[in-house]
């Protein structure tokens, strides 16, 4: 059988508060999304997903980037980037017109986007996403081409995701320094989304939690797309910190009981359990004074601030509306959702069900990079691969404001209309 041979290159980088990892892709003639190579550095120059320095941040991103071009054997150019904190929002912006009950043209499709205009509010922020969802006939929704249908009145929601600009600037610049074009920024919870739900999860309505380092992003998919989101400025590496503080041992030291030893479930067996500490960053042993540690000891201060984080998760699904008969499933990603127990914990604390979503959808990817801390690198990859309406193309990450000419944000939807209907 004849190998599928490789058509065009995707290349990724998600940098996070912990780690900083890169992918390089192809898709083939036969539309396989095959992983070429990996890197992964830990990150640096990041505090809480933002850029704190620059200088770090590149270094990371450039380390990472080259391990992938070793193993794939390739240099690149151009990348894909995340990201995953700096004000995230999203809203949307409903429009109608009214059309007398004539047939549809294209052309009153373009007057429904040109008077979509004035409902697109930015307040400051930068559009890192803006998409035209179903369009609605007569207050009907959920039809994907209008034209050539008859109606009285023709509407579409404009849905937009916002971010504020110094963040996204400093990661253009970062991954610039790096000596790298950036093809888009894209938002964590989009590209995960891809990665991690299912096509009729999204459609039907899901809660995705997006549980990182330091960051936890909340939100929320309905009609097959991103409707609402929430950012909590608290991750998994605040349980190593408690970790840490409450045994006065050395973080190193409290993230590997983390990892190892740490559930967010408690058992009675757990008092039994003696804990050893093992060696600092340095690779010192704890010695005779290091303090003796219970596993259940270690789980009460891991059930702590998990209840803590649960407990925000709670209030920001309540704000973003996600309530009602249909609002039960919860998919729990990124590198906290590793925490033994975490999942079961989460489903007892907000009485819904939650599995645990890992990336999907692409052949070849290393089981080191296959669980859930990769959901937003593998999403970025689905994400620059599919077919897509996103109309922010076009924006300049470079300037001191954004573009204030509407019209030409709206000759860039007409023709992206055109060119998808």
């Amino acid at each position: 059988m004849k190998a599928a041979r490789v058509e065009k290159l995707i290349s990724a980088i998600d940098i996070g508060s912990s780690k900083v990892s890169a992918l390089i892709a192809g898709r083939t003639d036969t539309g396989e999304l095959i992983v070429l190579g990996t890197g992964q550095r830990e990150s640096r120059g990041v505090t809480r997903g933002y850029v704190s320095d620059i200088e770090q941040a590149e270094l990371s991103v450039r380390h990472a980037v080259e391990q992938a071009e070793r193993i794939a054997g390739i240099n690149i150019e151009r990348v894909w980037v995340g990201m995953s904190s700096g004000g995230l929002d999203s809203l949307l912006a409903p429009v109608e017109i009214e059309l007398g009950g004539y047939r549809i043209t294209q052309e009153d499709v373009d007057q429904l986007l040109q008077a979509g205009r004035a409902n697109i509010h930015t307040g400051g922020k930068m559009p890192l996403h803006i998409r035209p969802t179903l369009y609605s006939l007569d207050g009907v929704g959920g039809v994907a081409n209008p034209v050539g249908l008859h109606a009285d009145r023709l509407g579409v929601d404009i849905h937009v995701v916002l971010a504020d600009q110094s963040p996204v600037r400093n990661i253009d610049m970062t991954v610039r320094a790096a000596h790298l074009d950036v093809e888009s920024i894209v938002v964590a919870p989009v590209a995960t989304g891809l990665a991690c739900l299912t096509a009729e999860e999204r459609e039907l309505g899901v809660a995705l939690v997006e549980f990182g380092a330091a960051v936890t992003n909340v939100s929320v998919f309905i009609g097959g797309m991103l409707v609402g989101l929430e950012t909590i400025q608290k991750g998994a590496s605040d349980i190593t910190d408690d970790i840490a503080s409450t045994f006065g041992i050395r973080r190193a030291q409290a993230e590997r009981l983390k990892c190892f030893h740490g559930s967010a479930l408690t058992s009675p067996r757990d008092h039994q359990e003696v804990l050893e500490v093992g060696p600092d960053e340095n690779g010192t042993e704890a010695g005779t004074h290091a303090p003796r540690i219970t596993k259940a000891q270690l789980n009460a201060v891991v059930c702590q601030r998990v209840d803590s984080i649960v407990s925000e998760i709670g209030r920001a699904l309540k704000t973003l509306g996600f309530s009602g008969p249909s609002s039960h499933q919860i998919v729990l990603t990124g590198g906290g959702a590793e925490l033994k127990g975490i999942a079961e914990h989460m489903q007892g604390a907000l009485g819904r069900t939650v599995r645990i979503g890992r990336p999907a959808g692409l052949n070849g990817l290393p089981e080191a990079h296959s669980g859930p801390a990769f959901s937003t690198l593998v999403g970025l990859i689905h994400y620059a691969a599919i077919d897509r309406v996103d109309l922010k193309s076009g924006y300049d990450l470079h300037g001191d404001h954004m573009p204030s000419g509407m019209p030409s944000l709206f000759e860039r939807i007409k023709r992206a209309i055109r060119e998808n209907f």
